[in-house]
């Protein structure tokens, strides 16, 4: 039997992790954080679909491709949170379970990086833990789809 797909969806700039401010966002590269997930999909019985965009466009495209695909998203739109209305409708469009991740806790940052367009299509919002927010958003996942029987 195929293992269900999750998508694992990141907006811009994630391209950078380990050299832009590892302070805010830590030392780990997005490659760290693709090898960690591959090993969460493994071990939780899914299959993951990693890729990183700095295009608006290109993600919407993405998230529209998810649909007869993909049983899940995990997306961390960065800094599409805040902006991006196409993004949000993309995602409910889908019509998937869709689990939020941003590696630091916007709700202590800036006033404008707390509101998220894409928390309205999330069954779920995982922030400020770190790479490990991914784990935990495919654990979710994978217990949502189990309680479906998919």
């Amino acid at each position: 039997m195929t293992p269900p797909l999750i998508a694992v969806l990141n907006g811009p700039n994630l391209n950078l992790l380990g050299l832009r401010e590892p302070e805010l966002y830590g030392e780990q590269t997005l490659d760290d954080v693709e090898s960690l997930c591959a090993e969460a999909a493994e071990a939780l019985g899914l299959a993951i679909d990693f890729r990183q965009t700095n295009g608006e466009g290109e993600l919407v495209s993405w998230v529209q491709e998810c649909r007869g695909r993909a049983q899940g998203i995990v997306i961390n739109p960065a800094g599409y949170t805040t902006t991006s209305i196409a993004l949000m409708d993309a995602l409910l469009a889908v019509q998937l379970p869709v689990i939020e991740v941003h590696l630091t806790n916007i709700h202590k940052r800036e006033e404008f990086r707390q509101h998220s367009y894409v928390s309205k299509a999330a069954l779920g919002v995982i922030c400020g833990l770190g790479a490990r927010g991914y784990v935990l958003a495919l654990r979710a996942l994978a217990e949502i789809l189990q309680e479906q029987g998919k």
